[in-house]
């Protein structure tokens, strides 16, 4: 009888329309003639066009109810659920392999398959976007409403506005992509002549993986896990692999010195930092295998550097050139992760002198080789009880649920930039308050922030914005930015907060906020609510704190303000309760921290 119903089906479905709806409701994807797979949200029982999946596949084969339910060791939520419905689509006089993959989900929808290619994807409805600019590491600014040029490339995830009568708001649409294999290449979007109507390319002649768009309000948008939802279900296991992958923070060398780790002494002072602030991780950059040619160091090796760290109870990441990027002028090691064989030995003595983690940087975009290189990293670095962080490479496409030891991805003009140009001096403050409704909704973002000081060119943001910048960025490793002598001199409260920060979180909720404006959100580890916000405008923001939607909350608030005055910028309170709003400087931020009177 099912057979037959499927027969039928496809019989029928060339001549009419057929529709898939989410489990919730809320979403519906129809076939229509002429137009192709339209998506649409259901805003208080009216449906709205979102986008436009102009398509000959046309006949609906089948459906079927799938519920996704996992643990993450890293990201916004520890425990995450979703449902779907999954159709299979095919072209009328399409053979087997000539389908399309449609999942619709109750937070947006995910489309793939053998045959994929050449989408195109309607966003013209739309009345505001955000985009970058396609770049091999991911590293651009997502300005509001940019006029997009035929023919050039776009990169994910793009987010648009879409204008709704409804009393909940507008409605969101954020694209990027999901369930990205060794097989893939990574897709980009390419501008048409026509406003808002994108190519999904994949960057090479293989196929891209699963094009996915989150859609809902903006509490949507940002508390998603449909990237990973969409993803493999972890492979530790199958590589034989068992060890604790330990979220934490780490003290950084770079960004003080725009300068690598090939100085025994500064290596030791960030250690010693990561003692003090009782912070697990120190990162020893670029350069340290020419430590034992620095004459100061007299003689010390990484061995040395690592074994410094090891003793005093800080585990030690170490830097790597992938060498397929930037190469030549580019500090090393280079050329010891490339071949099976080397990578095996190399990963091997990390484990063996007792490195917990690699950063491997300088990656050349999104093809094929990318990918599959990798995924081989992963999965050797597993073997050997190793996390990793990519750093010049593409953004998370669902990786952290199959790889748990991925604790983050660069992919993301970070805080670094204050080494390289002045740009990201004036538009630094805005960008930060567009992460966390674009960048940092997919995945991990090694933003590496918080930086009270000066680095090659001046930051005007505040104090309190940066230290909010730990909670309102997630990253399964938060690399701190600033110099030793920074942070040591901070108020004992703040020295504090970070000895105790967790960077792995329950649940991620939403507050308020408007890409480039200003974003509140809140974390939760435990029965600890971290609640941190910005100001990414130059005048003065007041902002209502609504914590209805936080589920067992404290009353005993430590509150972390910016006090206006240069000389002694901290304005901390320890308050009973939460207050129902807060004024934000310009290019400000606060912090609370909440905690139940037993927790604290």
């Amino acid at each position: 009888m099912k057979k037959f119903i499927i027969i039928l089906l496809a019989i029928a479905c060339s001549v009419t329309s057929f529709a898939q709806t989410s489990p919730n409701g809320k979403i519906r994807v129809e076939y229509i003639n002429g137009k192709g797979l339209v998506v649409a949200y259901n805003n208080k029982e009216a449906w709205q066009q979102i986008v436009t999946i102009p398509t000959d596949y046309c006949r609906l084969l089948n459906t079927d109810k799938e519920k996704v339910v996992y643990d993450m060791v890293l990201g916004k939520k520890s425990h995450c659920t979703n449902e779907c419905v999954k159709g299979v689509y095919m072209k009328n006089g399409g053979d087997d392999n000539d389908i399309l993959i449609v999942n619709v989900y109750n937070d947006g929808i995910a489309f793939g398959g053998p045959n994929a290619r050449g989408s195109k994807i309607d966003f013209s409805a739309a009345t505001n976007n955000w985009i970058m600019k396609w770049t091999e590491p991911y590293e651009e600014l997502y300005p509001r409403n940019r006029e997009t040029v035929a023919n050039e490339r776009y990169g994910y995830p793009a987010l648009f506005e879409y204008s709704s009568s409804s009393e909940d708001g507008n409605i969101y649409a954020l694209i990027s992509e999901s369930r990205m294999t060794a097989d893939n290449a990574a897709t980009s979007m390419w501008a048409t002549e026509t406003q808002g109507v994108f190519e999904l390319r994949p960057d090479g002649p293989e196929n891209g993986g699963y094009q996915t768009i989150i859609i809902g309000h903006l509490n949507d948008i940002v508390e998603s896990t449909l990237i990973t939802d969409n993803s493999e279900p972890s492979k530790l296991s199958i590589l034989n692999s068992q060890f604790s992958i330990a979220p934490g923070l780490a003290s950084w060398v770079y960004w003080a010195n725009n300068h690598g780790s090939n100085d025994f002494s500064i290596i030791k002072k960030y250690v010693d930092m990561a003692v003090e602030l009782k912070l697990p991780y120190v990162l020893i950059d670029a350069e340290w295998d020419d430590m034992d040619k620095v004459a100061s160091n007299n003689g010390k090796t990484i061995v040395d550097a690592v074994r410094y760290a090891t003793d005093n109870g800080v585990k030690p990441i170490i830097w790597y050139n992938s060498s397929v990027g930037w190469v030549n002028g580019a500090p090393g090691p280079k050329y010891r992760l490339n071949k099976p064989e080397d990578r095996e030995k190399e990963f091997a003595w990390c484990d063996s002198i007792g490195v917990k983690g690699v950063k491997i940087d300088f990656f050349s975009g999104d093809t094929n080789l990318n990918i599959r290189y990798m995924i081989e990293l992963l999965e050797c670095a597993a073997r050997h009880h190793l996390l990793v962080n990519f750093h010049g490479a593409t953004i998370p496409r669902g990786w952290q649920r199959t790889y748990p030891n991925l604790v983050s991805t660069e992919g993301v003009y970070g805080e670094e930039w204050y080494n390289n140009v002045p740009t990201f001096t004036d538009k630094a403050a805005c960008h930060n308050a567009t992460l966390p409704f674009t960048r940092n909704v997919i995945g991990s973002m090694d933003y590496t922030p918080c930086a009270f000081t000066d680095s090659q060119h001046p930051h005007i943001t505040t104090n309190a914005h940066e230290l909010a910048l730990t909670v309102l960025y997630e990253s399964g490793i938060q690399h701190l930015a600033d110099r030793p002598e920074s942070f040591l001199s901070q108020p004992q409260q703040v020295k504090d907060f970070l000895s105790e920060l967790p960077t792995a979180w329950d649940d991620t909720k939403l507050i308020s906020g408007y890409p480039g404006e200003y974003a509140v959100i809140a974390r939760r580890k435990g029965k600890t609510w971290y609640i941190a916000g910005i100001n990414g405008t130059d005048s003065v923001k007041t902002i209502t704190v609504d914590t209805s939607r936080l589920k067992g909350k404290g009353k005993n608030v430590r509150l972390f303000e910016d006090s206006g005055d240069s000389a002694s910028p901290w304005k901390i309170r320890d308050m009973k309760d939460i207050p129902q709003s807060v004024t934000l400087q310009p290019r400000g931020g606060f912090l609370m921290v909440v905690k139940t009177k037993k927790d604290k």
